[in-house]
């Protein structure tokens, strides 16, 4: 079954049909993405995650087209219809949109005007007008029924449609008109850039069709999509009229009937489909982007945190937590209060509080300038003074009415639970987004417009991608963590946090092989991205327990312990690595393992940087037109990316001031809670709207 899919998925990704068949075999076996990715680079030819998911997605639509077969065949019985022509044609058609049209005269449908006029009939009389040869017409009734057959025909025609098909292509314009009656509304007044709006299709960008879409769907916008009526039609035309009489024009009346009010709204409706899928293609990609940047934010560590979720009313709720991330103490305090102040600086001194994590909500930059003037006051009084951090505190509130909340602060209000998420977020933000729906993260747009099952499926290969790519230690991970594991899942995460919790910490990866329902295929699939502390330095390493026999082979050939070889330099410079070739280990995997030695552990996310606002900027009022401030990344779309100022309100950097060069996509400047200067270029403060530039800064 996979062969043909093999030879169909290598043509359209133009990966060599040999590694596609390596891949869906891998795949069939139970494989997963980021396990094929690193440790089956012989057999694929080192595909990397992203080429892996597209056979992946290529594949499953190739199984549902199978799938669509099968009850078109099923169909083509229930009529009795045995044309073995046809049948062959489905059997060797492998694009949904020429099978739809395959099918599209045998598939059922509500009674038409064309099937009306058979049932009187009127069949043999549309026939004989299709021959066009001169004939004497009977009266309008009839004719009016034969034009609905031939319009009908006409319609479902293959060459017809994919006539049509060419010239919504090619000259397919996009027009937006106001609905009147609600055009004057406060809501309505988002969508005012498209009131009056013409684009053709083709060249539509992905944010504004989908705003275009949701406008639309609020009943602000009506939208068409339409090509050269005049050009449609003489397409057309040139497969159906083939003389000029009489019969010829009842042709041309069906044919202008049969485009206007069939054939025309039929691929109208295919194209805002197709339109609305490779927007959503664009939408889903940014978030992922997006995503992924997120959650490879640089993590502080362990260390004791001081977290605060900031608040003016009802005050900034004030955790600490233990460099575990555990819940230790919990308060209220209020700004501009002295007693609050007090009780900062009591906090600090007594769990000997390394870090200050603030939400970057409303009273955010309040927060910080009070944290700021205690850790100032503490500085002849502690002996290590704490670094402050502003962190994202989008998705905090979710969690904190979660499921997963609830379980592991039973006691807790959602205030307290909301801080702890800020405060984990500085220690380690992966292990803590995980937690999180990736919608309410923040760090998309139009997420609720665009196809939900394609989007969550996106983002939680996302997730599982960047959790395997950094891995995690199983003797700390959370279940919610393991849970993204390659091959593990909800239940075995479940079970290795049981095991742990029973017979203690895991002294080695084979000690795996002991949790209840983890088999040898699970363990295979997911041992190299579990790290642990213990006897055995490669099981701290992505080095998979399949090759340690290799390098326990480099270490005895070089008279040294594996330790020696990880510790020495000069050890792993005399390893000729085409001596430990095999038939199933070539050189990607022994340049991995190589990589991997030299440092064994490492975590990839980097180091977290602290970050100050302009003291002197408080709110929008503040911003002059030519100021140059410091500021963070909060957000990137396809047309620019938005930037924490300190001001509550995000500036936008727009794709065309991001540099002094043309580019096309904003990451190629700019990255996820990048720290940057930008220059204030425009204030709009009665929409709130700040643009930024980055032209002329380094």
């Amino acid at each position: 079954m996979t062969l043909p899919f093999a030879h169909i998925i290598g043509g359209s990704t133009n990966i060599s049909e040999r590694q596609v068949d390596a891949v869906l075999t891998l795949l069939d076996e139970g494989a997963t993405i980021p396990f094929i990715a690193r440790y089956r680079k012989e057999k694929t030819g080192s595909l990397d995650e992203v080429q892996i998911a597209a056979i992946q997605a290529q594949y499953g639509k190739l199984q549902e087209l199978a799938k669509r077969k099968e009850t078109i065949y099923a169909r083509l019985d229930e009529l009795q219809i045995t044309n073995d022509e046809l049948r062959q044609r489905i059997a060797d058609c492998w694009d949904a949109t020429e099978l739809e049209d395959i099918y599209l005269p045998y598939k059922p449908h509500r009674k038409t005007r064309a099937d009306i006029a058979i049932e009187k009939g009127l069949l043999p009389l549309a026939e004989e007008i299709l021959k066009q040869r001169p004939m004497k017409l009977p009266d309008e009734e009839s004719l009016q029924g034969a034009r609905d057959i031939i319009a009908q025909r006409i319609a479902e025609d293959e060459k017809s449609r994919n006539a049509i098909r060419r010239e919504f292509s090619y000259t397919a314009m996009l027009s937006c008109k106001a609905v009147k009656t609600k055009c004057d509304s406060p809501e309505a007044q988002n969508y005012k850039d498209y009131f009056d709006f013409k684009c053709p299709l083709k060249h539509i960008k992905s944010h504004q069709l989908l705003a275009i879409r949701r406008a639309e769907s609020e009943g602000f916008l009506r939208v068409d999509i339409s090509p050269d009526t005049e050009k449609a039609l003489d397409k057309l035309a040139n497969l159906w009229l083939r003389a000029n009489n009489d019969t010829t024009y009842q042709v041309e009346l069906a044919m202008e009937d049969g485009y206007k009010r069939l054939l025309k709204p039929a691929i109208e409706t295919e194209f805002a489909a197709l339109s609305k899928e490779k927007a959503d293609e664009e939408a889903i990609r940014v978030f992922a982007d997006n995503l992924r940047q997120l959650l490879l934010g640089a993590p502080l560590g362990q260390k004791r945190v001081l977290a605060l979720d900031p608040g003016f009313r009802t005050g900034c709720k004030t955790v600490v937590l233990n460099e575990q991330g555990d819940l230790l103490t919990h308060d209220v305090i209020f700004l501009h209060n002295l007693q609050s102040t007090e009780k900062l600086q009591k906090l600090i001194e007594q769990y000997k509080i390394e870090a200050i994590s603030i939400g970057n909500g409303t009273a955010s930059r309040e927060c910080e300038e009070m944290a700021r003037v205690v850790v100032e006051s503490l500085k002849l009084r502690v002996e290590r003074i704490p670094q402050i951090f502003v962190v994202s505190e989008a998705g905090a509130s979710v969690y904190s009415a979660s499921k997963i909340a609830r379980e592991e602060f039973p006691d807790e209000d959602v205030t307290v639970r909301g801080a702890v998420s800020i405060g984990r977020r500085l220690i380690d933000p992966l292990a803590e987004l995980v937690k999180i729906e990736p919608k309410s993260i923040g760090v998309g747009q139009y997420q609720h417009d665009v196809d939900q099952t394609e989007l969550r499926e996106s983002l939680q290969q996302t997730v599982e991608s960047v959790v395997n790519y950094v891995g995690v230690d199983v003797n700390t991970a959370s279940k919610h963590l393991l849970t993204y594991i390659s091959g593990l899942g909800p239940m075995l995460a479940q079970n290795i946090v049981d095991y742990r919790a029973e017979h203690g910490a895991f002294g080695s990866r084979k000690e795996l092989l002991k949790v209840p329902k983890l088999g040898a295929k699970t363990f295979e699939q997911a041992a190299g991205f579990l790290r642990l502390k213990g006897a055995n330095p490669l099981d701290n390493s992505a080095v998979h327990p399949e090759s340690y026999g290799i390098v326990e082979k480099m270490a005895k050939d070089l008279r040294c312990s594996v330790s020696d070889l990880i510790a020495k330099k000069e050890l792993r410079d005399q390893i000729d690595l085409s001596k430990y070739v095999t038939a199933e280990v070539g050189l990607p995997t022994l340049t991995d393992i190589m990589k991997e030695l030299a440092q064994p552990g490492r975590d990839p996310r980097g180091e977290t940087e602290e970050f100050h606002f302009d003291e002197h900027v408080h709110t929008i009022d503040d911003l002059q037109a030519g100021m140059i401030l410091p500021g963070i990344v909060t957000n990137i779309s396809a047309f620019g990316a938005f930037v924490d100022l300190g001001v509550h309100k995000d500036g936008l950097i727009h794709i065309s001031e991001m540099a002094d060069r043309r580019i096309s996509n904003p990451q190629e400047v700019v990255k996820l809670h990048q720290h940057l200067k930008v220059r204030v270029v425009d204030i709009d403060r009665a929409r709130g709207r700040i643009q930024l530039s980055l032209k002329g800064l380094k």
